[in-house]
């Protein structure tokens, strides 16, 4: 039974950086790709980042691309966002997410999801 949990969200001031992680359990970790999304009220869930498992593709959604960076530690089972430049766009409940093997992009091709973490920034 696969479990992700989110941490690092919280209030951030625009301009800052934020550090989010995803700890992964109850899989081969190693195997599966990892994507990051996000979803703000009112609006659907979104793309923001993905990993390959080997860790040598990543993606991003045009909307972050240059402020963020995904990376991920196999030996911890854990998958990290690294936010900067912080906008007040960039406020969401932030997703972590995994599937077998291939890099994607899309909410539908993830099979496993953690509970989020909240990301605001303000002004």
């Amino acid at each position: 039974q696969v479990q992700l949990v989110e941490s690092g969200g919280g209030l951030v001031q625009a301009g800052g950086s934020l550090r989010l992680s995803c700890a992964a359990s109850g899989l081969l970790f190693e195997k599966y790709a990892m994507g990051w999304f996000r979803q703000a009220p009112g609006k659907e869930r979104e793309f923001v980042a993905a990993i390959s498992w080997s860790g040598g593709n990543t993606n991003y959604a045009d909307s972050v691309k240059g402020r963020v960076t995904v990376s991920r530690d196999n030996a911890k089972n854990t998958v990290y966002l690294q936010m900067n430049s912080l906008m007040l766009e960039d406020t969401a409940v932030y997703y972590c997410a995994v599937r077998p093997f291939a890099i994607s992009r899309r909410v539908g091709d993830f099979d496993s999801w953690g509970q989020g973490t909240q990301v605001t920034v303000f002004s």
